[in-house]
């Protein structure tokens, strides 16, 4: 099946009382039981709902796995991943990432025994090197937030089989459209919904996508159990959000690579960060696990002042400043200040995240608008 088709009709069928082609929103907390024990698959909402099962097939199809999972947040699923880990287990994790996962591992999982190694995993050497008896998940994004540095999917899968570890990819700032990980060989599939997924900046949620039944059944058991579930209406926002998901990440990608030119043709702006670029480290590995680069990219000034900086971010007028991305309506972010606060800042900047960075969600709107209000903020 040809990806729009898949995306379109992933997860739903005609509900089978009245025929109506959405998926229903079953408001509802608990089932009625024919006797103690017997149901029809359905006891109490926190363990499962027909809308979440229906995104949750969803989840599964548009990611070309077999089970999918939903979660209140990205970081419910994150947190979910790491509780399959005991205290003295080891993860190795890319020290470019979203500063709220850096915040998960570090503020709370650190202190349950449960040790985390940073590594530059655009050479997958490090990871390597870094592997040791005890290491049970290796924890990457591609492209990573916010510097959009490459990792090469197929050649970590092959280290992390290895080592017996599981290997999870972070797959947001892709989309199921551009990348698909579990078919280059990871054992786990992460997106933060509340993005591409949902794409239209109105609801929070995550989810995990794998293959494998076991891992799929601890992982069942620890979203019942610790309850971070989404409601069903935020389900039905999401299985609506992916019927376009291809024509959006389309616009996505086509107004993501004319933004990226422009600002690297622009006398005022120093560098430019996307993957798209043909001189981008690891570009080549990009180029062989994506169908396109999409519309995340982050800049610099030649005037690196944090106060050019901020003039800039507060000069839009099309593009809002604002956390998140991946909805239809262009953002414009500051990562010290706002997604990547949380790690310190000595750590940012050994990464190469400075206090000047800028990042772009760049949208579907019209892209000269969104060219022409990128020009007036630079001034």
């Amino acid at each position: 099946m040809k990806l729009a088709t898949k995306y379109i009709h992933a997860g739903t069928e005609p509900d089978p009382s009245t025929g109506a082609i959405m998926t229903p929103i079953y408001q509802t907390s608990t089932y009625v039981q024919e006797a103690p024990g017997v149901n029809k698959g359905y006891e109490y909402a926190r363990s499962q709902n027909p809308t979440r099962k229906a995104l949750e097939d969803a989840y599964a199809q548009i990611e070309n796995g077999k089970f999918g999972l939903a979660f209140g947040s990205g970081v419910a699923a994150t947190d979910a991943v790491i509780k399959l880990l005991s205290p003295g287990d080891e993860v190795i994790a890319a020290n470019d990432m979203y500063g709220g996962t850096y915040r998960l591992f570090t503020k709370i999982f650190s202190k349950y025994g449960i040790r985390f190694t940073y590594v530059d995993t655009t050479d997958v050497n490090n990871i390597s090197k870094a592997i040791s008896s005890k290491t049970k998940l290796i924890w990457i994004e591609t492209p990573t937030n916010p510097l959009m540095n490459i990792t090469d999917i197929a050649a970590v899968a092959v280290i992390a089989k290895q080592a017996k570890a599981w290997l999870c990819v972070d797959n947001t700032f892709a989309s199921p459209y551009l990348q698909n990980p579990l078919d280059l060989g990871a054992d786990l599939v992460m997106h933060s919904a509340t993005k591409y997924l949902g794409g239209h900046s109105d609801v929070i949620q995550g989810c995990l996508m794998m293959n494998d039944a076991d891992l799929r059944e601890q992982l069942y058991f620890i979203q019942k159990s610790c309850g971070a579930v989404p409601g069903p209406m935020d389900c039905f926002l999401v299985l609506r959000g992916i019927k376009t998901l291809h024509i959006r990440m389309q616009r996505h990608c086509e107004n993501g690579e004319k933004v990226a030119q422009f600002l690297r043709n622009h006398p005022k702006v120093e560098r430019v960060y996307w993957c798209g670029f043909e001189d981008h480290h690891n570009h080549a590995i990009a180029k062989k696990q994506m169908r396109g680069f999409g519309g995340m990219m982050s800049f610099t000034m030649k005037d690196d002042s944090v106060e050019n900086a901020r003039r800039v971010l507060s000069s839009t007028k099309v593009f809002a400043l604002a956390e998140s991305l991946g909805g239809v309506e262009s953002l414009i972010n500051h990562p010290a200040s706002m997604t990547h606060a949380s790690i310190p800042r000595e750590e940012r900047i050994k990464n190469g995240l400075t206090d000047s960075l800028i990042r772009l969600s760049v949208g579907i709107e019209d892209v000269d608008d969104l060219i022409d209000d990128l020009n007036q903020a630079i001034g």
